[in-house]
């Protein structure tokens, strides 16, 4: 048996074996369910501009409702259940940058405060962080050098 023969044997053996993946399913949970969670926000935006706040504390507010009760849901092991139903549409950014420092800050707390919980609670999130603000940086410093004739030195 030559190689070419065993390489496609091999493919029609995992193909056997391998489940289907439902995709046209998946991206119907993930879109209901990313849109679930943007109503729900648009939802908490709109009670408290209704309550008489302005447009930045109103976005501030739902803001630190949908971390919060992430955070909770992640703590109940919830927010996995629904991360395995929906995929990518719960971790809308809000939600899933949420998630990703809860779920290690609970994995290492038999680690301790200090090196379990303190150490790697960053460690999902931690490399989104450090990329986006060193890019932010970087694009801060092109923006200052390509724009300096609005800019007077005294």
């Amino acid at each position: 048996m030559d190689k070419i023969e065993t390489n496609q044997q091999y493919q029609d053996y995992v193909n056997k074996k391998s489940p289907n993946s439902p995709i046209l399913k998946n991206c119907f949970n993930a879109f209901w369910v990313g849109g679930l969670i943007c109503i729900i926000g648009q939802v908490i935006l709109d009670f408290c501009k209704f309550r008489g706040l302005d447009e930045e504390a109103s976005g501030s507010i739902a803001s630190i409702i949908l971390i919060g009760l992430s955070a909770f849901l992640t703590g109940l092991n919830l927010f996995n259940r629904i991360g395995k139903f929906a995929g990518a549409g719960s971790i809308i950014p809000i939600t899933g940058f949420s998630n990703s420092i809860v779920s290690p800050a609970m994995e290492y707390k038999s680690e301790g405060y200090i090196m379990g919980v303190g150490a790697k609670m960053f460690t999902v999130a931690g490399p989104v962080l450090v990329f986006g603000i060193s890019a932010s940086i970087l694009v801060g410093i092109v923006y200052l050098i390509f724009n300096t004739q609005s800019i007077t030195l005294v």
